[in-house]
């Protein structure tokens, strides 16, 4: 997984500045997600792969790639419908979580550290690939959805779970970047949670051939507790309190308040938080249709 980055104003209208160095940028998101313990969150988030294991019809037998697999969410799922699973992500230590999650329950998963942007495995080597908030943080977006296009077979399935731009995450993207302006250019992982880019990214190699709007639902005690946590625990608030110097990070803190108090449905006395995302399957086009 890579730092949740959002682009300046300038960078989305496009400019003459020079592009932006993607591999010390990977390199530094890459130091982020090692820091903290995403995993603590990550785990949280298991519903969405079960969810998205159902959507994209993961079946037994069938061989599965989950591609910046964190501690592995969608691993376990499509594990646990008796599919040939390979676990990657380029953080050493969130795999490490996953196959302890796994052996916890008797699932056989191969976990390979491994590029989401360059994936060593031969074109069409699986049935299926899945990602569950992972693939979008890239910093190369076209990139990416080729590995992921390039290591399925023609006629298989890809399946996303991408938070949207305007939910509770992409305003948490969009406040991070208030504090912490992104390199000029960065394109924001907010994109992928949108039908219309995602064809764009997608439509030479492969269709949607589904897509919902879902929600997934931040529970805490309160505002306070889910900065707690997240300033603990995720890497990229984490980072981003370690840099800031204490008025700024008084800055920071007092934003993501103010947006957790905004989006909470539960009341003073406790924390619900409705996130949207979006949950994609696109099939692989067969070769005669490709252009």
């Amino acid at each position: 997984m890579t730092q949740p980055l959002q682009p300046s104003s300038s960078s989305q209208q496009g400019s003459d500045a020079a592009p932006p160095d993607l591999a010390a940028i990977k390199q530094r998101q890459q130091a982020t997600w090692a820091s903290g313990d995403f995993a603590i969150v990550g785990v949280t988030l298991q519903i969405v792969g079960e969810s998205l294991a159902e959507a994209a019809n993961i079946c037994a037998g069938e061989r599965v790639i989950d591609i910046a697999a964190g501690n592995g969410n969608a691993t376990l799922a499509a594990a646990r419908r008796w599919a040939h699973v390979t676990s990657t992500d380029y953080v050493p230590a969130l795999l490490d979580k996953g196959r302890t999650r796994a052996a916890a329950e008797g699932l056989a998963v191969d976990f390979r550290e491994a590029d989401a942007e360059a994936l060593p495995y031969p074109d069409g080597s699986f049935d299926v690939a899945l990602s569950t908030f992972g693939i979008m943080f890239t910093p190369d977006h076209a990139r990416a959805a080729n590995e992921m296009c390039r290591v399925v077979r023609p006629g298989g399935r890809m399946g996303m779970a991408n938070w949207t731009p305007d939910g509770f995450i992409g305003q948490l993207f969009k406040t991070i970047g208030k504090h912490m302006p992104p390199p000029a250019g960065l394109k924001s992982p907010s994109l992928w949670g949108s039908e219309e880019y995602l064809n764009q990214l997608f439509g030479a190699t492969a269709q949607i051939s589904r897509a919902e709007q879902k929600v997934f639902n931040f529970r805490y005690a309160s505002a306070d507790h889910w900065l707690q946590v997240f300033r603990a625990y995720y890497g990229p608030i984490h980072k981003a309190f370690s840099i800031l110097d204490v008025d700024a990070g008084k800055a920071l803190e007092q934003d993501i308040l103010a947006l957790l108090g905004h989006f909470n449905t539960a009341g003073q006395n406790s924390l619900v938080v409705p996130a949207e995302y979006l949950e994609v399957v696109l099939t692989r086009r067969a070769p005669a249709a490709l252009h």
